[in-house]
């Protein structure tokens, strides 16, 4: 009995201390997803710039999974933003694979296509 009083005492006094703390903030929420990069969202957009919009730039776009993991490397993580990759480095990535991108293969993407994607990518790349 006396130690069934006892943990009621202790119960007691936790609740009385949580009482006199200050109620909980709602926790934060993220900012809202950039929206997505689609073709209508660039009808000026070269063939190049298509093929990216169309194979690409739902990871690579903003708020695109590779975005995310490419920020932890590189000051600018947009590939689109980037002025440091040579169009053969773009075509050697994507078809080897890089970090946690996948290796492209010639059946998602042909030789052509894929040339044209990194000629846009490389557009500001020193040679």
């Amino acid at each position: 009995m006396i130690a069934l009083m006892g943990g009621a005492l202790i119960l007691a006094g936790a609740a009385c201390g949580r009482a006199s703390e200050t109620p909980a903030q709602a926790p934060k929420r993220p900012p809202p997803l950039p929206a997505p990069e689609t073709l209508s969202s660039r009808p000026a957009a070269g063939p190049g710039e298509k093929l990216y919009i169309e194979k690409c730039a739902m990871c690579h776009g903003p708020g695109g999974m590779g975005t995310g993991l490419l920020a932890r490397r590189s000051d600018q993580p947009l590939l689109e933003k980037r002025t440091d990759l040579p169009a053969d480095y773009v075509v050697q990535a994507a078809r080897m694979g890089i970090g946690n991108m996948p290796a492209i293969p010639r059946g998602e993407v042909s030789d052509a296509d894929l040339k044209l994607i990194a000629q846009h990518l490389a557009k500001g790349a020193k040679p």
